[in-house]
């Protein structure tokens, strides 16, 4: 990086953002360093891009177009990658206007139409027939993730998904409760594409864990809109986790903006389980003030597996839709059926034999219990 200025402005200019003083100072910086890019930490609009596109010897950037180039770059699953072209195409329609270093710009002149003019109108009308497909195709994807969601529901499995800034380990702790093979790493959104797991939690209760793309500060409208069909596994799970990073020094400033994606989401008034991962990282006395005192949430290391046993138990406790009940049951033991459906997903606190008949003592799923319902005793 060979330079980065700060402007506190009392409002944004309308034409280049900042001021006409500090577009000469950048100008200048970049010319003599001879930098290939000039990157805004804010949006640009159209006008504002043109205007600095023509001031600058070098590409201008804006925040938004930097995050799109990310997720271009990951992108890997077809759906991934229909998703970020979207919200690129989105994003670049409107300020096709005027880009002098890579157009030739409209002829002067009352009824004169230039080459610029021309190769605009057909860049236009070519991006918004792309836009138009990209719809139509991730509408097409929806409508499957829709009909695999309503196969789902159709045996009741609760799903459990991981929310959180990016880079706040998500993957690595979707891989540590489910043993799977996610894409683990420190780079800025490079899970782009939800992933289901089914794990098992202390209570036998069987849940899909859903890891999906990570959340920032200021999300661009057009990446809500064109992640739709991701962020709906966040819509429909019945708890979330939301994974922290608790060895971040910008940890409440991280909460506060994942919040308010939630609540673009209108996710926010679903039940959360607060993960405080990385406590690997801090140092004896930092962990004693998580463990000993009121901490938000539940500490845990992905990377070690440090606290994954009280987090499994913490969303066994958040998940209201199948409840865990007390039985007593007398089954026959030739039914094999039953009993093996007992052992796999219910907690055994007894069980005896009389003669063809094993009484047990459970602790199970309503839903299970209901089905096993002819073998209850009633109390």
């Amino acid at each position: 990086m060979a330079a980065e200025l700060l402007q506190r402005r009392p409002r944004p200019d309308p034409a280049t953002l900042i001021g006409a003083g500090k577009v000469e100072e950048i100008a200048g910086i970049a010319a003599s360093t001879q930098a290939d890019l000039v990157l805004f930490d804010h949006d640009l609009s159209p006008t504002q891009l043109r205007n600095l596109d023509a001031a600058f010897p070098c590409r201008v950037l804006d925040r938004t177009q930097l995050i799109l180039d990310i997720f271009a770059r990951h992108a890997r699953t077809r759906e991934g990658q229909l998703q970020v072209e979207l919200a690129q195409l989105e994003y670049m329609l409107p300020r096709l206007t005027g880009r002098g270093k890579s157009m030739s710009q409209t002829g002067g002149g009352i009824g004169t139409r230039g080459p610029g003019e021309t190769k605009l109108e057909t860049d236009r009308r070519r991006i918004q027939r792309r836009i138009d497909q990209l719809k139509q195709d991730l509408e097409g994807v929806r409508r499957v993730r829709h009909q695999q969601r309503q196969r789902r529901e159709a045996v009741p499995v609760p799903t459990v998904a991981l929310v959180g800034y990016t880079n706040a380990g998500k993957s690595t702790l979707f891989n540590r409760m489910t043993g799977g093979h996610v894409l683990e790493s420190s780079r800025m959104f490079a899970t782009l594409d939800p992933k289901l797991r089914a794990i098992e939690l202390p209570s036998r209760r069987k849940v899909l864990l859903s890891d999906t793309v990570g959340f920032i500060r200021n999300l661009p409208h057009t990446l809500v809109t064109s992640f739709r069909a991701t962020l709906e596994e966040v819509q429909q799970a019945e708890v979330l986790l939301h994974v922290r990073d608790a060895a971040s020094s910008y940890g409440e400033e991280q909460k506060v903006q994942v919040e308010k994606v939630l609540g673009e989401l209108e996710a926010l008034q679903k039940p959360r389980v607060e993960v405080l991962n990385k406590i690997d990282l801090l140092d004896d006395d930092e962990r004693r003030g998580l463990f000993e005192g009121a901490a938000p949430g539940v500490p845990v290391s992905a990377r070690t597996g440090e606290g994954i046993e009280a987090l499994l138990q913490a969303i066994d406790q958040a998940l209201h839709s199948d409840p865990l009940i007390d039985a007593d049951l007398r089954v026959p033991q030739h039914e094999g059926a039953a009993l093996a459906a007992i052992e796999a997903g219910m907690i055994i606190h007894s069980r005896n034999y009389e003669g063809n008949l094993v009484h047990l003592s459970v602790t199970g799923p309503a839903s299970l219990v209901g089905r096993l319902r002819e073998y209850r005793l009633r109390g």
